[in-house]
């Protein structure tokens, strides 16, 4: 008797399709205490432990797979693109939070997608540490464009100053003067004084900044005044991004702290790949977790959603482009190390850095994007094979072995 619970979960409330054969029964639970002790009863109530599939729908199915780890209960946690493709080939006509329930059950029943493999907690702290430095991220870039804009009112020569990647040393400096004017009504002294006290900010420096600062006050033509309230809303955005950068510093820290109590020397491993910066090891840890779990690097291309999709019709077999039905925060991190791992190769070679160099010299048609996805797929592997074999990189070893696969 092969039994399937299908779980709708939403908001407040899971749909709960027990498929048992061909039978099935709808139940509807509330997602708190006694919601999932109703679930728990309905689980107990067969010998064997029944397949458990639900889609992960964010932060409403985290509380359910909590209940499900806390109790010890296998599920499929499924992609929600995944899952409605595979729903939608059945001719699904309806969708309702029943039928959503009663077809992954039937997916589930068809497919037979193999149960998540639990990780040590320390992974999914990781996991939500990584998922705060990427939402810091995107409020950084707000406050940095935000600040752009309020400048243009104040004292747009200021930008010019600086170069591109600007950093905590511009925002001080925004901080102590969101205006033109504060510049105007300063001394060559007072501004020399408050420079010195900043990061690489020495002597000479210094001066010549000075000067530099006092003839771009002295050129602009601000568009609000010096006491306004753009004046003020420069200030607190100039606070705010050293503020939310510092938060990141710091979670960053918590990362490294975690990833290296772990039973193992993954971030050492990942730290040995050329190009690799620490910050780009604990995040890959964060989002990809325990490699090991994975049975084939195949898996993990799957897990973040680049794998080729493919369309098949009569005598027609084409591979398509990237499925992105995976993690794409783990994909934007990868596709950002494959441009790492080659600007340090320069002075710290690797095999995937030459891959991805001869790829572009000898590609005419090939996008960068496309040759860095076949890059992400080599580094996979790589990654893979180190931290399955508990090896650190060795670019001599990388060749060997890359030689003997193409002999």
């Amino acid at each position: 008797m092969k039994v399937i619970f299908g779980i709708d979960v939403s908001k407040s409330t899971s749909t709960v399709c027990e498929l048992i054969n061909d039978s099935k029964s709808i139940t509807t639970i509330t997602n708190d205490r006694a919601g999932f002790l109703e679930l728990l009863n309905d689980l107990k109530a067969f010998t064997q432990h029944p397949q458990i599939i639900f889609e992960a729908t964010g932060v409403y199915s985290k509380r359910l797979q909590t209940f499900l780890d806390d109790y010890g209960y296998e599920y499929v946690f499924l992609n929600p693109l995944k899952a409605k493709k595979e729903m939608n080939l059945g001719l699904r006509h309806n969708k309702t939070d029943t039928t959503d329930a009663y077809h992954l059950a039937l997916i589930q029943k068809l497919y037979h997608h193999p149960v998540n493999q639990l990780q040590a907690e320390q992974y999914c702290q990781l996991n939500a540490l990584s998922r705060f430095y990427d939402q810091l991220t995107s409020d950084i870039v707000m406050a940095k464009n935000r600040l752009h804009k309020i400048l243009q009112f104040t004292f747009p020569e200021l930008e010019s100053l600086f170069s591109a990647a600007k950093g905590f040393n511009y925002w001080s400096i925004v901080k102590m003067y969101p205006h033109c004017e504060l510049v105007n009504g300063s001394t060559n002294l007072e501004i020399y004084n408050k420079l010195i006290e900043l990061p690489g900010f020495q002597d000479k420096k210094a001066k010549k900044f000075t000067l530099n600062l006092i003839s771009s006050a002295r050129r602009a033509y601000p568009a609000a005044s010096c006491n306004s309230v753009e004046s003020s809303e420069a200030k607190y955005y100039a606070q705010r991004l050293i503020d939310l950068n510092k938060k990141r510093k710091n979670l960053i820290a918590q990362m490294v702290k975690i990833a290296e109590d772990l039973p193992n020397r993954d971030l050492e491993i990942l730290e040995s790949i050329p190009g690799f910066a620490q910050v780009t090891a604990v995040r890959v840890l964060g989002e990809l977790g325990d490699l090991r779990r994975f049975s084939s690097p195949n898996k993990i291309n799957a897990f973040i959603g680049i794998d080729p999709g493919r369309y098949q019709s009569g005598e027609i077999d084409a591979s398509l482009s990237i499925t992105k039905h995976g993690n794409a925060v783990a994909r934007k991190i990868l596709y950002r190390a494959i441009g790492q791992i080659d600007n340090a190769s320069k002075t710290h070679p690797c095999h995937i850095a030459d891959y991805y160099e001869s790829k572009k010299l000898s590609s005419q048609t090939k996008g960068f994007k496309k040759i860095a996805i076949a890059s992400i797929h080599k580094l996979i592997r790589t990654m893979y094979a180190l931290i399955n074999n508990d090896q650190l990189y060795d670019y001599d070893v990388a060749k060997h072995n890359q030689k003997r696969l193409l002999s």
